[in-house]
């Protein structure tokens, strides 16, 4: 095998050519460093994907390492990221419950997927893709993600619950009224001092692992003061009027939704192939998924025989019938979240009655010297229904929990090709936003460290580092902004500093998962705020304004777009994307076509920008574009009107790009 080919294999194979012990020693220390900060903050950025928080350890086990293997840069550090987190939820929340099995099986098919796809980019050299994301499309969209991710964390800070909206700003609205009627104050407190530590330690030696510095202190104090505090009583035990019957019929409505979406799943498994196999495409296809009705199981259900077109008129029943389930659904939802929004809001204390039981009662019914204990007792309402016999009170805050020790276990993604097809377009926009923030970063620090950047390399290794994530449970990862600075600042030499870091994870997750139990959630909370504040850039949004107004403009929709439609966030980017294209494409087919006169300096300028005198025998004309069929029409237009403005015209100097 020839040497050259051999280094583009394996690529690390260039690191140890004047590797020395020095270099491993400086390699050492950086990787460690980074693993102090990654471990708490992959655990925060595995809760904002709507993950169990160890599912960012196993994300940050296995890809670091890969992806330094078989990328070009040495020092970038790649794991779990705020954006790329974010996109995972908004791509998988349609599709699942977040922290459900079947959730982590699609975030973990999401990563095979991602990394398909940027590994067949690199392999194909067609790292130019990312050039589809305008400056000023990636502007609006990351400055707007990270005020959607920063937000998204206020309820963990206060230590409040909500229902998520359809809408992101209703969802807010709900936590600021939420948050109004109750907030914990020691979460809120933990949160703060979260903020200060980092924030100090980061202004007084960046290159320290601050996160790990704030996650241990407050730790200490959430064991120490007993931040956590539940428990779980039987529905008898609860004495306030009407209570019973309001959680029974909370349990009736999740149970009518459940029997409805099953139903409404059927009919759309049912009536799939209609279009498909026997064209009748005339049917709204816009309205709901389940327009088309499968001709075999019309056959088994009605025992009647068809010809080569099913009626139209079944057809339209079952459409309407799919929009009378769509329609009850919508109700039962938002009765399940007025009452699940009554039940949270309950305030409850402890009181023990003449028979030495403990009942629980609203605050304001229970004086104070009747009390049996402080605590302020609220009641823990999830997703699903609640069990009458063990209701769970929550009297503190919450943290983490128990994290499993141990390695993740090696297995293949669930290839389910139906969820495959609804994840291609999240996965290609990650694919994308996960390879810019990753090679922007690179290039920096290969600029200052002075080796040469192959940016199609450094496709091949994150796709990799995806794939082989996904065998060991991991959601998609990117190059980190924040790990990356630290690793350089650490001194790290080569890629081995990102080996390191998988080893440091590996050691945790094997030894010190039980050291997280008592770390707050308000802690994870501050760690996701913290990172993301650093993404805000509202300079480059100012600078398109003065470079151009129109991808000012551009770069102000694509932020007001991915605001409005979160957490559908991958479609404030394709428009951002749209209008790009649109005003390429208008500036093609209509570039500037400029009248020119001699200046003063003996140079030609515009006529119109400059106020120059124009020869009325000679016109010199600038076509500023490639001249190609599309905008030929338009050329002849403006050199007729300028022809016609010009009556004692006698030559015509033109100067055009092709």
């Amino acid at each position: 095998m020839k040497k050259s080919l051999l280094f583009t294999l394996f690529p690390f194979l260039l690191w140890f050519k004047d590797y020395s012990v020095s270099d491993l020693k400086a390699d050492w220390i950086a990787g460690v460093t980074v693993a102090l900060v990654l471990i708490p903050q992959s655990m925060a950025y595995a809760q904002l994907a709507g993950l169990p928080v160890y599912y960012g350890l196993y994300a940050s086990f296995l890809p670091p390492m890969v992806a330094a293997l078989f990328g070009s840069s040495r020092r970038l550090a790649t794991g779990p990221v705020a954006v790329v987190s974010m996109m995972t939820a908004a791509s998988l929340e349609p599709l699942a419950i977040a922290g459900s099995e079947a959730y982590i099986a699609y975030a973990v098919l999401l990563a095979f997927c991602v990394g398909l796809i940027q590994l067949l980019l690199g392999v194909l050299r067609l790292g130019v893709i990312v050039n589809l994301l305008s400056h000023p499309v990636v502007t609006g969209f990351i400055n707007a993600a990270a005020l959607i991710i920063a937000s998204s964390q206020l309820s963990k800070f206060f230590g409040v619950h909500v229902d998520k909206a359809e809408h992101y700003y209703e969802t807010m609205a709900r936590v600021a009224q939420a948050a109004m009627h109750y907030t914990h104050i020691p979460t809120l407190l933990l949160g703060l001092l979260a903020v200060v530590v980092m924030y100090s330690c980061k202004k007084w030696n960046p290159a320290l692992p601050c996160v790990l510095f704030a996650v241990i202190m407050t730790t200490c104090i959430s064991w120490l003061i007993g931040f956590e505090q539940n428990r779980y009583v039987d529905i008898d035990k609860i004495r306030i009027p009407g209570f019973r019957e309001k959680v029974t019929e909370l349990n009736a409505n999740l149970d009518h939704i459940l029997q409805t979406l099953t139903v409404r799943s059927h009919l759309t498994e049912n009536t799939n192939d209609l279009v498909k196999k026997k064209h009748t495409s005339q049917v709204c296809s816009n309205c709901h998924e389940a327009h088309y009705i499968g001709l075999d199981q019309l056959k088994k259900d009605t025992r009647q025989e068809y010809h080569e077109h099913v009626p139209l008129k079944r057809v339209m029943e079952l459409h309407l019938l799919a929009g009378v389930l769509d329609r009850y659904l919508a109700e039962e939802k938002k009765r399940a979240v007025e009452l699940r929004k009554e039940i949270r809001y309950l305030k409850l204390v402890a009181a023990k009655e003449s028979d030495g039981n403990v009942y629980y009662s609203q605050q304001s019914e229970v004086p104070k010297e009747k009390r049996a204990g402080n605590h302020v007792w609220r009641i823990a309402v999830g997703n699903g229904a609640i069990d009458l016999k063990k209701i769970m009170l929550v009297g503190g805050g919450e943290v983490v929990g128990t994290v499993p020790r141990g390695l993740p276990v090696f297995s293949m993604p669930n290839f389910d090709l139906k969820i495959m097809g609804k994840l291609i377009l999240p996965a290609i926009i990650i694919s994308i936003l996960g390879f810019m923030e990753a090679i922007s970063i690179a290039k920096d620090m290969a600029a200052r460290s002075g080796y040469r950047l192959d940016p199609n390399q450094e496709l091949i290794g994150q796709g990799v580092a995806n794939i082989a994530g996904s065998f060991t449970s991991s959601y998609p990862v990117s190059g980190s902004f924040s790990r990356s600075a630290v690793n350089f600042q650490a001194g790290a030499r080569s890629g081995m500093s990102s080996v390191f870091t998988s080893i440091a994870v590996a050691i945790a997750l094997l030894f010190c998962t039980p050291l997280l139990y008592h770390l707050p959630q308000s802690v994870l909370a501050a760690i996701i705020m913290m990172a993301v504040i650093g993404l805000l850039n509202f300079r480059d949004v100012k600078h398109a304004f003065i470079v151009s107004k129109t991808d000012g403009i551009i770069s102000v929709l694509t932020f007001a777009a991915t605001l409005f439609f979160a957490p559908h966030l991958d479609r404030g980017i394709l428009i951002g994307v749209g209008l790009s294209a649109a005003v390429f494409f208008y500036r093609r087919m209509r570039p500037i076509v400029a009248e020119l006169s001699l200046w003063e300096d003996g140079h030609y300028r515009s006529v119109k920008l400059f106020h120059l005198k124009q020869c009325k025998y000679i016109a010199v004309i600038r076509f500023d574009g490639p001249l190609f069929y599309g905008n030929i029409s338009y050329l002849e237009d403006e050199v007729l009107k300028i022809v016609r403005n010009l009556p004692e015209l006698k030559i015509i100097h033109f100067k055009s790009n092709g």
